[in-house]
């Protein structure tokens, strides 16, 4: 009988530790822990299965989980993180470079997802940032960015604070709109901010904050991740994703191997296990994580959701997150400035 363990943090896996004897190997993981019965259905189990071992997981948001692998120096042997703080794990040398011949399945996925970040992990999944608003009370279709900045947008507005994932996206786009590129010169981004600032009726820390607002009708347009859209819809059923015609900024999720893991031979072997193909495609069909495998097919509802296929994933923009994380400590206190923390 094979047990996993849940070390750290509230879990969404909601597993108690068995009473089974210990087994010869454990791999120690890192990550989120939502989606807790899926993921212990199509990847803890199956997996645990495959190596014999023993998982046992540690859990919290990026910012926690990262801060514990840099005081250890290790202490987990997988570490699931949003691109922008695997890049900072990345440039401050805590993962070990991934060893390819061992993880063969990172050859099957898109480009963008094979190495993200050079020698280290490779993105398990991908998601987007863009424009979500109710089409029943924004009477002109959302096509850009610069849209946001629309006069029939006052007090209509929600932006994501500028400590969660999407929050800096917001200075790239306003430096954008000013026509310059904010990471080199950030005052005219900030000067196009502080114009949009009396269309923003509140910034969200939190997705469930979101929805909240869009459901009170505080708010009638905001800056999303796609893994909200499904909240959202259920709670306003006529609130739509915006097609932009600058496209949306793609997020990864990435996978790594700390320095210091003290299994480094069956956290590759998990890897490669969690990229798959097949438990890509069960993944995506079952509502966890979009998948990487290029032409990959999955359930035409299942798609729908998802940040899913080549036009798509060619379309979107990505960020240089290792300019965005040297430029954070201004855009905050700039950022706080104009909106206020």
């Amino acid at each position: 009988m094979k047990r996993l363990i849940v070390m750290a943090g509230a879990s969404g896996l909601a597993l108690a530790a068995a009473t089974a004897p210990a087994l010869s190997e454990t791999l120690t993981i890192s990550w989120w822990g939502f989606n807790g019965e899926k993921l212990d259905q199509f990847i803890v189990q199956p997996f645990q299965e495959q190596c014999g071992c023993e998982l046992i997981f540690e859990t919290g948001n990026n910012a926690d989980r990262l801060n514990k692998i840099r005081l250890r120096q290790g202490g987990v042997d997988v570490i699931y993180l949003t691109d922008a703080f695997s890049q900072i794990g990345a440039e401050e040398d805590l993962f070990m470079p991934i060893d390819r011949a061992k993880v063969p399945n990172i050859d099957g996925l898109y480009e963008l997802a094979q190495a993200p970040q050079g020698e280290f992990g490779p993105a398990y999944t991908i998601g987007r940032v863009g424009i979500v608003y109710d089409s029943a009370k924004v009477a002109e279709p959302i096509a850009s960015w610069n849209d946001l900045w629309r006069e029939d947008m006052a007090s209509q507005l929600s932006l994501p604070g500028i400590t969660t994932t999407a929050g800096p996206m917001v200075v790239m786009k306003a430096g954008e709109k000013a026509g310059t590129d904010a990471f080199e010169d950030s005052g005219p981004a900030f000067e196009e901010l502080a114009a949009l600032a009396p269309n923003v009726v509140k910034n969200y820390n939190t997705g469930s904050e979101m929805i909240n607002l869009f459901s009170t009708g505080e708010v009638t347009t905001s800056i999303a991740q796609d893994f909200a859209l499904g909240q959202l819809q259920a709670a306003v059923p006529t609130i739509v994703w915006a097609d932009l015609e600058e496209g949306d900024i793609a997020t990864l999720n990435t996978v790594n191997i700390p320095v210091g893991a003290a299994n480094p031979d069956l956290a590759h072997e998990f890897i490669n296990f969690i990229l798959d193909p097949e438990v890509q495609k069960t993944l995506a069909e079952n509502g966890v994580d979009a998948p990487v495998v290029e032409g990959l097919e999955i359930a035409p509802e299942a798609a729908e959701q998802w940040t899913y296929g080549a036009e798509e994933i060619a379309g979107l923009q990505r960020v240089d997150y290792e300019k965005m994380n040297a430029a954070k400590d201004e855009w905050l206190e700039r950022w706080s400035e104009v909106f206020g923390m």
